[in-house]
């Protein structure tokens, strides 16, 4: 109950000081935390050289914890994962504020944030920290790309190499909408190009360090199924391990709150059937040879199913804590287990692709 009404209490705050006060109060360790031992909903990720564990699928999106504040504290309120970031080499302020709307007729956020963040050397600093008392939490490291860099490709590269063998896995984040021309890196020519010089960047550091972590591309809802098959082509010949279907989406279908103009990436409940078709072509496009996140719209045991039947191996969210509260991902867990015992499945593994 007292996690419902400071819920409700951070409403009354603007939305990006509530995100600021939620961060701090995590940070001081005032954080829900679970209880639950959920077997049944780990998930082993492979990659070249390994496997990764997931102690269970539900996980916390990017954009939340953008300076790796307070992963430990997210995995502690009962996240499986939790993924820090977008970061980019050099700190940047984003775009001007006010840049981040709740619309709550329709359960959802538009942000234009702009990547905002303290920098790598911050996040380093951070992880550093987090790594000393982390006992085998799993920490995913979103890496982006500055809005003035001269080669934002190269950004990614830097990212890499700067963070390696800090966190469990890495994400490249192409898709926000939020810097400009940024999802243009989408097109398969230029798709290419990076994961190139990604996958090269990785054999390197493997060698140099004696060992491996899964990276994933994290993809916009907005794309053509055409461009879907494309990405991932792209992302089975560079030998990349997964997508993370999607980020937040341009279109504003349906929408009623009076804030729905505002420009940015659109998220929370409006995202889920876009994004889960997104998931779908990925999943049939790949054939099972990638591991598959669906992001996107998740408030519920039942649509974090959704998703899993649908071809994702793990689930994301972030907009949903604003209006369900920090004990979400424990409420989706005890869904999922009692949707699992129902249709038969011994494991969260058996249900993954079964309506794709």
């Amino acid at each position: 109950m007292i996690y419902g009404l400071a819920t409700r209490a951070l409403h009354i705050l603007p939305p990006e000081d509530a995100h600021t006060l939620t961060i701090l109060l995590l940070k001081a360790g005032l954080g829900p935390v679970s209880r639950l031992n959920t077997p049944q909903l780990a998930v082993d990720v492979p990659f070249e050289g390994g496997t990764l564990r997931f102690p269970n699928c539900i996980g916390l999106a990017a954009g939340f914890d953008k300076n790796a504040d307070v992963p430990l504290a997210m995995v502690r309120a009962g996240f499986g994962f939790a993924e820090c970031g977008t970061v980019t080499p050099l700190p940047q302020e984003g775009n001007p504020k006010p840049r981040l709307f709740r619309l709550s007729e329709d359960q959802a956020v538009i942000n234009r944030m702009g990547f905002n963040n303290k920098g790598l050397d911050v996040f380093l600093r951070h992880l550093e920290h987090i790594n000393a008392h982390r006992k085998g939490a799993v920490i995913g490291l979103n890496i982006g790309a500055n809005k003035d860099a001269t080669d934002r490709m190269a950004d990614y590269v830097t990212g890499l190499k700067r963070l390696w063998g800090q966190g469990s896995y890495f994400t490249a984040n192409i898709s926000s909408p939020n810097t400009p021309g940024l999802r243009a890196l989408q097109g398969k020519s230029y798709l290419d190009d990076l994961l190139g010089q990604m996958a090269e960047t990785r054999a390197a550091l493997v060698k140099v360090s004696g060992s491996n972590c899964p990276i994933f591309l994290k993809i916009a809802p907005d794309l053509t199924e055409a461009e879907i098959i494309d990405t991932v082509t792209s992302t089975l010949d560079h030998k990349l391990d997964g997508l993370i279907v999607s980020n937040t989406t341009l279109s504003r279908d349906g929408l009623v709150s009076a804030q729905a103009a505002e420009a940015g990436g659109l998220s929370g409940a409006p995202l889920f059937e876009v994004s889960t078709r997104a998931l779908k072509v990925a999943r049939a496009a790949s054939g099972g040879k990638l591991t598959l996140i669906g992001a996107g719209g998740v408030s519920s045991g039942a649509q974090a199913y959704a998703k899993i039947r649908a071809g994702a191996s793990l689930v994301q969210l972030y907009s949903a804590l604003v209006y369900r509260g920090p004990r979400l991902a424990d409420i989706i867990c005890r869904d999922l287990v009692a949707r699992l015992k129902a249709d038969g499945f011994r494991s969260v593994t058996e249900a993954v692709g079964t309506e794709a």
